[in-house]
C-alpha cells in the first residue's frame, strides 16, 4: 500500500510540474452586449459553447487578456455603448 500510494504522489508532483512549466494558451476575449438590458460582458472565446441565450451582439474585436478587455469594457462605459 505504500508503493501505491507514494507512486500516486511522485506522479501527481511529476504532473504538476509540468503544467507549471508549459506555457499558457490565452484564449482571446471580447465584449458582448446583451439585447434588451444592453449589459456589456465579457466573453472568453475558449469557452467551448456560445453564450446561451443568443439574444447577444459582439461590440468589440478579440484581445488577448482580460485586462485588455476590462479596459475596452470601460472605454465602451464612459462612451455610452454599455450600461455596465
Amino acid at each position: 500500500m505504500r508503493r501505491v500510494f507514494a507512486l500516486c504522489a511522485a506522479s501527481s508532483l511529476a504532473l504538476s510540474a509540468l503544467v507549471l512549466t508549459s506555457p499558457a494558451q490565452a484564449a482571446p476575449f471580447h465584449l458582448i452586449k446583451w439585447s434588451g438590458t444592453e449589459i456589456c460582458q465579457i466573453w472568453d472565446d475558449g469557452f467551448p459553447t456560445k453564450p446561451i441565450p443568443a439574444n447577444f451582439k459582439a461590440v468589440s474585436k478579440p484581445v488577448k487578456t482580460f485586462e485588455a478587455a476590462l479596459a475596452v469594457k470601460s472605454g465602451l462605459i464612459k462612451k455610452g455603448v454599455c450600461k455596465l
